[in-house]
């Protein structure tokens, strides 16, 4: 773990600097598809994904390395070979993997995320999840246990290969000739992110696109459809954690409803969107019926709100860049409360985005978390930066008050109104 920290110590600024960089010449080039609020709320969602992963937030039902110590059959002396092995079978892992998240109502649940941007940025391809917490389809890994590929490959290749699916979440790269029968490139993402009913579900390969031409599910990008982007339920928040979550509500309260056992037991694995007859009129959900009518998710920020939530957004960053830096030299106990110290502050962030009247209470405790964490360590897990800190959730605590006094002025004109 703490060597994975040190791999995000240079991955998170980086990938901060490329969407920077996006934007800049999206600006430029007078077609800015990278817009603040949607940003951070991708960037956050980004952070929890991977605050969760350090703190070992995840289990599996088995591990490589127990497929690895029972079913290896060869040992591979080239270690390109042994590279090479991996990162196939990783990318057919990440295909199948990708297609059940895509087809099953559980398992939609830990993918949502992902789409649930009404944009298409190399912002949104940080939207990760933290609600799989199972993992579930290290099975699929199986072919690269019997070669021999040893756990240390598998463990340097998986996020490696997660991170070359940033580049193609992007609308300013066009066709790439050749290269579209070889790649999964940006457009065939597009129409991956697409809820255009031409393009749902199709295209999920991961890095190489000989997948879905294999199995099926390819679909080129059309001239004729342009790409809509989000999901057919939308989220109607910037904030991660609900997004995370929302889907599987929606399965609970329907199982919870249902009169019928066999549906009480099979909606969780039967195909994404699928509830029990006569819910969709006694029980209805907003859906996206015209793909090219409806309104986007979009708080009405004013320039001071927007700014702040920038300006939180770098601070919440350095919280975790400060974690990752000292893995090696935390206690399990101290990264865990400053990791549920990190999740409070992104939520605070994220629901203040939501321009939510009562924000205020989670900056309330906010404080008190920041002060039991000085009153049990005499400072801030190995710094003395109380003046700062103090600063910070004041600050915090004034925008969040602030908006609270906007908003319960706006609802005093609409009454008067």
């Amino acid at each position: 773990m703490v060597e994975y920290g040190k791999i995000l110590l240079i991955a998170m600024p980086a990938f901060l600097v490329l969407v920077i960089l996006e934007k800049l010449y999206g600006y430029w080039k007078g077609n800015d598809t990278v817009p603040l609020d949607d940003a951070v709320s991708s960037m956050s969602s980004g952070m929890t994904n991977v605050l969760r992963d350090v703190m070992g937030l995840s289990i599996g039902i088995v591990s490589y390395q127990w497929l690895y110590a029972k079913l290896s059959l060869f040992s591979i002396q080239n270690e390109f070979i042994v590279y090479a092995i991996a990162f196939i079978v990783i990318d057919f892992y990440g295909y199948w993997s990708h297609r059940f998240s895509h087809k099953i109502n559980f398992f939609w649940n830990q993918h949502v995320i992902h789409h649930s941007s009404e944009e298409f940025n190399l912002a949104c391809a940080l939207r990760q999840p933290i609600s799989g917490i199972v993992k579930f389809f290290t099975f699929l890994l199986i072919p690269a246990a019997i070669m021999g590929v040893p756990p240390e490959v598998i463990a340097i290749v998986l996020p490696l290969h997660l991170f070359m699916q940033f580049w193609y979440h992007t609308r300013h790269i066009g066709k790439l000739g050749i290269l579209e029968y070889i790649l999964v490139t940006p457009s065939h993402h597009r129409v991956h992110h697409a809820i255009n009913p031409e393009y749902l579900d199709k295209n999920l390969s991961q890095v190489f696109i000989f997948w879905d031409f294999l199995f099926g599910t390819f679909q080129e990008e059309r001239d004729d459809v342009p790409a809509v982007y989000g999901i057919s339920r939308p989220a109607g928040t910037r904030n991660p954690f609900k997004i995370n979550f929302q889907h599987v509500f929606i399965l609970i309260k329907d199982a919870w409803r249902s009169n019928r056992l066999v549906d009480k037991l099979t909606i969780w694995f039967r195909p994404t969107g699928w509830r029990p007859e006569g819910f969709e009129e006694r029980y209805p959900i907003k859906k996206i019926e015209d793909v090219f009518a409806f309104p986007k998710y979009k708080p009405r920020l004013t320039k001071g709100e927007l700014f702040w939530s920038v300006s939180h957004l770098f601070v919440v960053m350095f919280f975790l860049l400060d974690l990752f830096a000292r893995l090696g030299s935390l206690s399990f106990m101290h990264v865990l409360v400053y990791g549920m110290y990190v999740f409070l502050t992104i939520y605070a962030l994220t629901d203040l985005m939501d321009r939510h009247k009562w924000n205020f209470i989670i900056e309330i405790i906010r404080i008190i978390a920041a002060a039991s964490i000085f009153y049990w360590q005499g400072d801030w897990f190995g710094h003395g930066i109380l003046p700062f800190i103090v600063l910070y959730h004041v600050l915090s605590f004034l925008a969040s008050v602030w908006v609270h006094r906007r908003l319960v002025q706006n609802d005093a004109l609409i009454i008067f109104e």
